[in-house]
Formats: structure tokens, sequence, C-alpha cells
């Protein structure tokens, strides 16, 4: 089901720490904040559909054939989007069987990942956060590598328009869709 992944892992990628940067967000009202979709919509965050929605959070996706940042890899956490993704494209069906929408969301222009999305054959949309609103709002964790910021590596799952539950930090990320539709499983609506 699944293509080769242009980016794939390398064995000896470091591990984040929870560093406590996420421990206030469960039971936090999703802030009023409308960011486009790859679908060219407006998404208000605080309208989710329902009954739950899941939003994975992710530093950055490569383009085949250009470089990561310098020292990418190097940083806990970093590498790994398009697996990410690719894990949450390939367990679509079993997420929305289990009552679950599927945003992604990064700090990318809507351009950017529009690429992607079309490259990686998405069954979802992804959200562009490139003001930094969503983030600002709810004190997401963030970092920087060569001037530019970029959102760490989190999964939140919403519910009635309140984060209900948060995956920080996620490692290895090809494996957080699993790690979702397991919680989702022991927590039914």
């Amino acid at each position: 089901m699944s293509e080769q992944m242009p980016f794939p892992l390398p064995p000896n990628l470091p591990r984040p720490q929870d560093d406590g940067a996420c421990r206030h967000l469960e039971g936090m009202a999703m802030p009023p904040i409308t960011l486009t979709s790859t679908a060219g919509r407006l998404v208000n965050l605080a309208s989710l559909p329902g009954p739950r929605t899941v939003i994975y959070c992710y530093p950055m996706t490569g383009v085949p054939g250009q470089p990561l940042p310098q020292g990418w890899d190097e940083i806990p956490g970093a590498r790994g989007c398009t697996p990410q993704t690719c894990a949450f494209r390939d367990h679509y069906q079993e997420l929305t069987a289990l009552g679950a929408h599927v945003f992604g969301l990064s700090t990318q222009t809507t351009e950017y990942q529009r690429e992607m999305a079309e490259r990686l054959h998405l069954p979802f949309e992804v959200l562009s956060d490139s003001e930094f609103r969503f983030c600002r709002a709810l004190r997401l964790p963030t970092f920087e590598v060569e001037g530019k910021s970029y959102v760490k590596r989190l999964t939140i799952i919403v519910r009635d328009g309140k984060i209900e539950k948060v995956f920080y930090p996620v490692f290895p990320p090809d494996k957080n869709a699993e790690e979702v539709i397991e919680w989702l499983r022991r927590n039914p609506v």
C-alpha cells in the first residue's frame, strides 16, 4: 500500500526527550483560528468535525532532490515528517472507522504542502500555520534551524472543541498513527 519513502529514517535517529512543553495542552479549548488547507478551504479550529479530530503537527516535509537543512538529522524529533505523513495516509481508513477526522499541520506554506499532499496521495487535508497563529495560541513547542522556526512534532486529539489527548514527544514518527489508533480503540466515544 505504501510507496517507497523518499526520506527513509536513519537507524541512529536521536530520540526526543519530553521537555514538558506540551503538559498544559490537555483540556485546553481549541482557539478560534482559521487556517488554510491543502484543499484550498478555510478550517476553523474551534469548529472541527467530530466526533474526534486528530491533528498531527510536524516540522517540515522535504522535497525529493532538495537537501534538508544543515544538521537536520541530529536534531531530536526533526527527521521523519514524510514517514509520519505516509503512516497517517496508510492508516487513514482505520482512523476514520474509529470516528476520527485527520489533519496534518506544519508551518510551511499551503503551496509547499500542496506539492507534498499530491506527491504522497494524501486522502486528508494538511493545514498551514505559516504565520504561527495556532502555535502561539496553544504555546506549542518550536525550534530554529538556519534562521527558520519549526513546530516540534506532536499529535493532538480534539473532542468537542477541547484537546483530549496529546502525544509528545512523538518517536519514532512512522509509528505515531498506530499509537493514535491504539489510543482511539482503548478510548471509544
